[in-house]
């Protein structure tokens, strides 16, 4: 079924509106900061406009004669770039646990080791309940990519979340970059979430839930755009007392791991050896003292 007018000016304004956001990321030099972050907006940018004009190729009259190639086309560029998108996703994650977790460095290394070995487990898991799957041919693919961006999402909601929970004992501002990022992933993981649930009772590209999808990946970018024009407030260095719970947390996460100098430490037995030589020479000792004496 064709796009509407109302889904047609949706489309135009995401399209837009992934440009616009690309380019303000790379010219203000954020891609610096969240490398991972830039490249993956660059890809949104890029797919979004062909995947959209290939999709569209398929509803009107000439591209009924070449369907199957035109299919071919789009499931090759939507596939493409649905794995650039997951494996970009999972190194943002890295990134904004970076940045949140700046003022404590002991905290954010031992936290991204937990992180990676999360991702992993949950990449292994989707990998294995795809054998169940009835699929064959390029649908084994789509479930393969459809179930990894779900853990992704999963990883991105938790984030959130660990954000929202630790603001305070951060001092993470709420206009901060970091935040901004993992509050527009949560929108978009949400979104996929909400479109997933429906998946099956969605008839047409015009159907209820597409506009409401379409409409939640507007207000992210929107949001996106504004943290990037908005100028971002200076961290301020994190003063508290040293006898602060997450204080010692970090000092024991930097401890964790840490290969310093090496210390010789005296074995138990050694111990019990030097203290029976020196019982020993006690006795020897007062033997001499006790023969000087007999004899004076």
């Amino acid at each position: 079924m064709p796009f509407n007018l109302a889904m047609s000016v949706m489309n135009a304004a995401e399209f837009l509106l992934w440009a616009t956001l690309a380019f303000l990321f790379w010219h203000k030099g954020m891609h610096r900061r969240f490398p991972a972050m830039g490249y993956y907006l660059l890809v949104r940018a890029v797919s979004t406009p062909l995947l959209l004009f290939v999709l569209h190729e398929k509803t009107v009259p000439w591209g009924y004669a070449h369907h199957a190639v035109i299919g071919k086309i789009y499931a090759l560029s939507f596939f493409g770039s649905y794995l650039a998108a997951v494996v970009l996703l999972f190194f943002v994650c890295i990134e904004v646990f970076r940045a949140a977790l700046a003022p404590f460095p002991g905290i954010a290394r031992f936290a991204i080791v937990i992180f990676r070995w999360a991702g992993l487990i949950s990449i292994i898991v989707s990998l294995s309940s795809v054998s169940h799957l009835q699929h064959t041919g390029l649908f084994v693919v789509n479930d393969i990519l459809y179930r990894l961006m779900q853990s992704v999402s999963i990883l991105l909601l938790c984030l959130l979340a660990f954000l929202c929970l630790s603001m305070n004992a951060l001092q993470l501002n709420v206009r901060d970059l970091s935040f901004g990022i993992a509050l527009g992933f949560g929108v978009l993981s949400s979104a996929d979430f909400i479109l997933a649930s429906w998946s099956s009772r969605i008839t047409s590209l015009n159907d209820p839930v597409e506009f409401i999808y379409e409409s939640l990946i507007l207000i992210t970018l929107a949001l996106w755009t504004t943290y990037c024009i908005l100028p971002e407030p200076v961290r301020k260095p994190i003063l508290m007392p040293v006898s602060s719970t997450i204080y010692r947390w970090n000092e024991i996460a930097s401890a964790l791991g840490h290969t310093g100098t090496r210390v010789a430490v005296q074995q138990p037995a050694n111990s019990f050896f030097l203290t029976d030589v020196e019982r020993v020479v006690e006795k020897v000792l007062a033997r001499n003292m006790k023969g000087r004496e007999s004899e004076t």
